[in-house]
This record gives C-alpha cells, sequence and structure tokens, in this order.
C-alpha cells in the first residue's frame, strides 16, 4: 500500500466528477453537474452556517427565546424574586397565625397544663395585718 502524499490528497479535492440525473424510462439526461469534492465541501458548508445562522435569528429576534430556559429578560428575573420575597413572607406570616390560632384553641379548651407557682411573696408585715 502506497502512502498518500499531500500533494495526491490536494490533487483529489480538485479533480472534476459528473454528476447527471437521468430519466430511467427514456434514459435522457435530464440535469448533469460538473463538481469537485472541494466545491461539494464548500457547498455543505455554506448551507451548514447559513443554517445555523437562520436558526440563531429566528430565536433571537422572534419571542421563541422565551421558551429557552435561561433565556428571560432582566425584569422577568426581577419579578420573580420579588414575587418569591413575598411569597416567603406570606408563608411566615399564615405559619405564625396558624400557631398562634392553635394555642388560643388549647387555652380555651383547658388543654394547657397549668403550672402552679410556688415561690414564696415576701408581702409587708402592714399588709398582713390588714387582713
Amino acid at each position: 500500500m502506497s502512502k498518500l502524499e499531500s500533494g495526491s490528497t490536494l490533487q483529489r479535492l480538485r479533480n472534476r466528477y459528473r454528476l447527471v440525473v437521468m430519466n430511467d424510462d427514456t434514459y435522457e439526461e435530464v440535469v448533469t453537474f460538473r463538481l469537485s469534492r472541494r466545491s461539494v465541501y464548500v457547498g455543505l458548508s455554506t448551507v451548514f452556517v447559513l443554517l445555523t445562522g437562520l436558526t440563531v435569528a429566528l430565536i433571537v429576534f422572534t419571542p421563541l427565546r422565551y421558551y429557552i430556559p435561561g433565556y428571560g429578560s432582566a425584569s422577568i428575573g426581577r419579578e420573580y424574586r420579588e414575587l418569591k420575597y413575598a411569597t416567603d413572607s406570606l408563608e411566615k406570616q399564615v405559619r405564625y397565625q396558624s400557631l398562634y390560632i392553635d394555642n388560643l384553641k388549647k387555652v380555651v379548651s383547658g388543654d394547657v397544663p397549668l403550672t402552679l407557682d410556688t415561690a414564696q411573696l415576701q408581702l409587708p408585715e402592714e399588709e398582713l395585718s390588714n387582713d
């Protein structure tokens, strides 16, 4: 097997080929193309770049960008943070009110265990004699 030389690779890119489209019934040539490998590579690369550019333009310049995660506007992110703060404070307030209502129900129903104050009061002598 012979080694590939750089000159032969460049030569193969420049070789001309003929692509013929024929009618199957009459064997009449419909279209004939003269191509080289280099022109096919350049053509396919151009099509790829154009399709990529059109896709990016479609996403950037139309409302489709809002369907891509993380590509929202700055005002939407700010509004989201404000709503999150408001929701957190409301959840905290509801938790406090629920705890207050539960404690109030316990007091009204008498379920609160009472602890007696057993500390000795130091009353002055004159108040003891008035009783």
